[in-house]
């Protein structure tokens, strides 16, 4: 068990470079001093260098065990021995169970019923007492707030607190450590503890060295509540729609996050899900490394143009926490937005010898069809006629496009789907 002491910060108080320095000291042997890699390919697509900052490869497989050991390790003796409560659908739960298992605390987190599996595995594994409650995040925080307030249990917030904050900066005091000629760095944000704590270490070391580093943040668009705040002047609770970055569907921002976001960070994009898909097999095939969709987020930047050439650039790969089915579904929709397996619909007179036309077609254009629907039944379809829905594997949009040229050449008449 690890017994390191920390400092109590005022739950209202905005950290200052030092209390991100002392964190430091006081994680020291919990959280790794995690790996910086350079990708070309994301180096050709920006103009300049890239580096990624892998805290996929973090313990519990994200950065959130910094904020919350800095925050267990500042608790008395009296609030250790009632014990910490959190609610989390992930990576938030199993930050908080390791750090209270190395500290000897005893903990509790409410999750929603439809959790993920590996991650309610991982968060028992750690040896926290796991509750099930509710179906949203919203429904779990309630009952964990209940808990606190019946039993004494310190509650655990995920971002909107100085000490997770410091905590979390301590990813900017290793940035700057390892790429100190950094010119911009590229953060995911969901209630914005971490690009809270990142902001405030990168420029402050950087003011100290006389110098200037960007900080830029990177939302889903369907769960970006920062630039309608920002625009609001104060926090806005923003109604959000589904994204497979739920690690950062938040939909208000931090009230201790939203003034440090607000004066330190230097601009605000969103992606789409599909701009995240594209990202997440980019970090699969060129870099060999598995991210959650929510810390791929400043890669999808990146590649969808929305982050420009603006120096040596580090992107925060903030976690790597992702159920492997759903792995199988954003793998799947990275191929589809990225034109390397589309579906075309051909309607072709109904008498033999048409599929194997144009099965040869795409052939020849050196395709290859993994799903075929042959029917005489819908909508639109006219007597001796039939529909041929085909899945088609392609290299990419320059040959998809080909592979329908070619079609056409041969009398069809391809259409493509939505997928």
């Amino acid at each position: 068990m690890t017994d390191t002491s920390a400092p109590q910060l005022p739950d209202t108080a905005i950290p200052t470079l030092a209390d991100i320095e002392a964190a430091r000291a006081t994680i020291a042997g919990v959280a790794r001093v995690t790996p910086m890699e350079s990708s070309q390919y994301l180096a050709e697509v920006l103009g300049s260098p890239v580096h990624l900052k892998c805290e996929n490869l973090q313990r519990t497989g994200a950065y959130k065990v910094r904020g919350a050991y800095n925050r267990l390790a500042a608790l008395t003796p009296e609030q250790r021995a009632k014990g910490v409560v959190a609610a989390s659908a992930g990576n938030h739960a199993q930050g908080v169970a390791l750090a209270a298992r190395e500290l000897g605390i005893p903990a509790t987190i409410f999750t929603p019923v439809g959790v993920a599996l590996p991650k309610l595995q991982a968060t028992r594994h750690y040896g926290a007492d796991v509750v099930l409650r509710g179906h949203s995040v919203e429904e779990a925080l309630s009952a964990a707030k209940d808990f606190a307030a019946r039993t004494g249990a310190v509650f655990i917030p995920p971002f909107d607190h100085p000490a997770v904050i410091a905590g979390q900066g301590t990813l900017g005091l290793e940035i700057m450590d390892e790429v100190p000629e950094v010119d911009t760095v590229v953060v995911p944000i969901g209630g914005g503890g971490v690009i809270a704590g990142i902001a405030l270490a990168v420029k402050g070391t950087a003011e100290r060295l006389g110098r200037r580093v960007r900080v830029i943040g990177v939302q889903a668009a369907n769960a970006a509540a920062y630039p309608t705040s920002i625009e609001a002047g104060e926090p806005v609770t923003i109604q959000t729609t589904p994204t497979i970055a739920d690690g950062i569907a938040v939909a208000r921002p931090g009230d201790l996050n939203f003034p440090i976001i607000r004066d330190h960070v230097d601009e605000i994009v969103t992606v789409t899900d599909d701009d995240v898909a594209r990202a997440l097999l980019v970090l699969l095939e060129r870099a060999k490394l598995v991210v959650e969709p929510a810390g791929a987020v400043g890669v999808a930047a990146i590649i969808s143009g929305v982050v420009r050439d603006t120096g040596r650039t580090v992107v925060l790969l903030s976690g790597g926490n992702i159920d492997p089915l759903m792995m199988e579904r954003v793998i799947t929709r990275g191929l589809v937005a990225a034109s390397r397996y589309i579906g075309i619909r051909i309607m072709l007179p109904d008498r033999p010898g048409q599929l194997a036309r144009v099965s040869q077609v795409i052939s020849d254009a050196g395709a290859n069809v993994v799903e075929v629907l042959h029917t005489r039944h819908g909508q639109g379809l006219v007597i001796n006629e039939v529909a041929l829905d085909l899945s088609i594997e392609a290299r990419g949009p320059e040959h998809a496009q080909e592979v329908i040229g070619r079609l056409q050449e041969a009398g069809f008449r391809p259409e493509l789907l939505e997928r």
